[in-house]
């Protein structure tokens, strides 16, 4: 009986250290993706990110590592300041990805393709009335460009690459 209890303390050790290790590796990708300064690339990694991260860390790892992206780039300069009052609904469109995920996560494809969709919709219904009550001209059709349809093809790529990454870790163990 003492090994048992031994072997399950060890063992509930190894998984929160496991756990913390997924988080910091995740958050470093959630950090450094607005670095590659690419949209189609930044977009897929951050999702891939979240989706992954849904599954390894939670929803509250996950809502964490929501945040760091958008603040990220805008604190270096990657995305135009102009840009600045966008960032709340794209964290607020990752948020409601990975509490979808989360929801659908053991239909995986279900659940991605859920989730990405309706991140899409949130991030271009609120941006489009947000970007046309505040914005004129040229400006409001690259906002709308860039918060639009890459949305949920990005969100679609993550879920892709999120799939390869979970069968290949589940394959490994």
């Amino acid at each position: 009986m003492k090994n048992l209890v031994k072997t399950l303390t060890m063992t509930k050790r190894s998984l929160l250290t496991m756990e913390t290790f997924y988080f910091i590796g995740l958050l470093s990708v959630a950090f450094l993706a607005p670095f590659v300064g690419v949209q189609v690339i930044t977009g897929t990694l951050v999702n891939a990110t979240l989706f992954i991260a849904t599954i390894l860390v939670g929803v509250p790892g996950a809502i964490l590592i929501a945040f760091l992206p958008s603040v990220v780039a805008l604190s270096t300069g990657l995305l135009p300041a102009v840009m600045a009052p966008m960032i709340p609904f794209i964290i607020a469109g990752n948020i409601i990805l990975v509490l979808t995920f989360a929801f659908m996560k053991d239909r995986f494809i279900v659940g991605v393709l859920s989730a990405s969709f309706l991140k899409f919709l949130f991030i271009y219904l609120s941006v489009s009335f947000s970007v046309k009550m505040a914005f004129e001209g040229q400006i409001t059709s690259i906002i709308l460009g860039m918060l639009s349809w890459p949305q949920l093809m990005t969100a679609l790529m993550g879920g892709l690459i999120a799939y390869a990454v979970i069968r290949l870790k589940n394959y490994r163990e």
